[in-house]
């Protein structure tokens, strides 16, 4: 007892009032208070509830667009096309050799930026989902309207030609893709609440461009609107955001976890575009891998210098590991799970 009353005598008599006394106001409350805090402790617990609920959705159709059948996960061959005509098809002895669908396709002309193909004698294609008949012009993925798309294996396998500079790439898919059929789910970091930050998108004069290099080595100059500056831990960061058409401004960044938990050439997140008060949010729960972290046959754009921070963002997608284990519904368990969404440019 006289141990207790010394160890009283110690703590300075205001604090030990207030201590003394916040049990007895806490009591004293008028129902109109105690109301008031519940309706608050009610919403902060929806507030999160939706937090997680959309962090889920959101993992969710990030999966769904991955596997569609012609996901990013759907690739399996980018080939280069040189000027000139060139024979195609899976069979050795062709040119161009694909990896999936007939030993013959037909023949494949670049001449001055005009794509010409004319398909082998007998084989079955289809030209954008109709009959192919004949020989035809494709176009590439810079005509305003999208590429050309030539079907085959009863339309379980698409060619488009895409464009990269000046150079131009034929693209396959198959929805029997190893890269498909196998995939194991995506490891996330688990979803926070902090680091969905509030942040200031300062503008850059019109028509300013930003140089990207993307996977393959080629270099676009890329509308560059302005860029995003945040604050994390007292530090404030900056990231120039580039603008593809669209609701929303894409930021390809890298940070202290690349290369170390997360993919070594950065990772992607959109953001809505700014407020009239330039305010913009940024989920980093939602940062998302590039399709070359899935693929091989991906050309993904690279993090300028500019985006190369000096933070570990500990949120959002990890590095895709092909043999890891998933979890049911495709996802290792690690916090709520969702290319984008396909990333674009890529």
């Amino acid at each position: 007892m006289a141990a207790a009353c010394a160890l009283l005598r110690l703590i300075p008599r205001p604090l030990l009032c207030a201590a003394l006394l916040l049990p007895a106001l806490a009591a004293c409350d008028s129902p109109q208070q105690q109301a008031q805090a519940q309706r608050e402790a009610e919403q902060v617990a929806a507030a999160s509830e939706t937090f997680a609920r959309d962090e889920q959705l959101w993992r969710e159709h990030r999966r769904e667009e991955l596997l569609k059948p012609d996901g990013w996960t759907s690739l399996i061959g980018l080939h280069p096309i040189d000027e000139g005509s060139h024979y195609f098809g899976s069979d050795p002895d062709n040119g161009i050799r694909v990896g999936a669908g007939p030993e013959h396709f037909g023949m494949l002309t670049l001449t001055r930026g005009k794509l010409r193909f004319v398909p082998e004698r007998g084989a079955q294609f289809t030209l954008n989902d109709q009959p192919l008949k004949g020989a035809a012009t494709l176009l590439a993925d810079d005509y305003p309207a999208g590429p050309s798309k030539i079907g085959f294996d009863a339309g379980k396998g698409v060619l488009t030609v895409i464009k990269r500079g000046d150079r131009y790439l034929l693209r396959v898919r198959h929805s029997e893709a190893p890269t498909l059929t196998g995939f194991k789910g995506i490891d996330y970091w688990p979803a926070q609440e902090d680091w969905k930050i509030s942040g200031k998108f300062v503008a850059h004069p019109a028509g300013k461009t930003i140089d990207i290099a993307n996977i393959i080595g080629t270099i676009e100059a890329t509308p560059n609107p302005g860029a995003i500056e945040f604050e994390r831990d007292g530090q404030t960061y900056r990231i120039e955001a580039l603008d593809q058409g669209g609701d929303e401004l894409m930021l390809v960044f890298a940070d202290r976890t690349s290369g170390h938990t997360s993919y070594s050439a950065g990772r992607f997140l959109d953001v809505a575009r700014p407020n009239l008060q330039g305010k913009v949010i940024l989920d980093f729960n939602k940062a998302y891998n590039p399709p070359c972290a899935f693929t091989a046959y991906a050309t993904c754009p690279l993090p300028p210098p500019e985006n190369r921070l000096n933070l570990e963002v500990l949120a959002g997608e990890k590095t895709y590991k092909p043999g890891a284990a998933a979890a049911p519904g495709g996802d290792t368990q690690h916090g709520a799970k969702p290319e984008t969404a396909a990333a674009p440019a890529s």
